[in-house]
């Protein structure tokens, strides 16, 4: 997916909905909103990562839910975001690609940059937004009534890609083998997806999501409602699809988060009614091998959260 791609679709029969009134990004709770087209330099011999924020304050309301965090996400790496519940991590991750708008009074200051284009900018698409930066949630969702197979063709279906039986056939192969799932279901792709285990239901979402071929994929505590078992298989499938795709996970364990990803973002509060904000940030081994904040070595070490 291009660049020009974020921008409004001129294609007959595809809309964009506008956000409904009071969501979106405003510059304050009093102001319109007023996009921030400014791309920050890239210091020299580094690569602009795909996805990055700065400053970024999310509010329902007037209640400020997150306040400026500024952080990177580079290419084909996994960043696991910690913190005490109520802090903010799952707000954050919304915003990411625009689902945070979706909520009544939800709005959100500052910048998210996809492909160094603003994401909330007056002229990004929305649809073509959540199709570039992928959402797996907490709780399994596949469409529990379609067939695994039409799991994986939603997408496609949804944004009008005109795809030949042969294609479908590779795509749903495709998919689900990156999905770690084809193995499984390979002999019943027109099987309700229901009928799925809970943790087969998460991998297929995961397949879902890297049907649209994605820039980041967001996982919002994907293995919280899962066993053991399906928990060790996703931690697999995320180490194995870190080298096509981007990864922002959500995760309060603590284990989990050292043995995923390679950076690590710490964002809490200090007191009850604040918002979270982001404490520190580094690669993973240093985060919770040698932690530069003391209230990211009281996490870390279980002393608090």
């Amino acid at each position: 997916m291009s660049t020009d791609d974020l921008l409004p679709a001129t294609t007959p029969g595809r809309a964009v909905d506008p956000p409904p009134e009071g969501a979106g990004r405003a510059s304050s709770p009093e102001q319109d909103p007023v996009p921030s087209l400014d791309v920050p330099p890239v210091p020299a011999g580094r690569e602009r990562p795909p996805m990055y924020t700065r400053d970024l304050c999310a509010y329902f309301g007037s209640h400020k839910a997150v306040e400026d965090i500024t952080l990177d996400f580079p290419r084909n790496t996994v960043t696991a975001l910690i913190g005490p519940s109520g802090c903010g991590k799952s707000t954050y991750i919304r915003c990411l690609n625009r689902m945070h708008e979706l909520v009544p009074t939800a709005r959100c200051t500052g910048s998210v940059f996809l492909r160094e284009t603003d994401i909330y900018s007056r002229d990004a698409d929305p649809v073509a937004v959540r199709r570039a930066v992928g959402m797996v949630f907490q709780r399994p969702n596949p469409f529990p009534t379609k067939s695994i197979a039409d799991n994986i063709l939603a997408g496609p279906r949804f944004t009008r890609r005109k795809l030949s039986r042969g294609q479908r056939d590779d795509l749903v192969e495709t998919t689900l083998r990156g999905a770690g799932l084809w193995d499984e279901v390979k002999n019943r792709l027109e099987a309700h997806a229901g009928g799925l285990s809970g943790g087969q239901q998460q991998r297929l979402c995961i397949a879902r999501a890297l049907a649209e071929e994605p820039d980041v994929l967001l996982m919002d505590e994907p293995c919280s409602a899962l066993d053991p078992q399906s928990t060790l298989r996703i931690e697999d499938l995320i180490r194995e699809i870190r080298d096509r795709v981007t990864i922002v996970i959500v995760t309060h364990n603590m284990q989990q988060a050292a043995r995923v990803s390679d950076y690590t973002a710490f964002i809490t509060i200090e007191n009850e009614g604040e918002p979270g904000r982001l404490i520190e940030t580094g690669p993973t081994k240093e985060v919770f091998g040698n932690p530069q904040h003391e209230r990211t070595e009281a996490y870390v070490s279980g002393r608090f959260g």
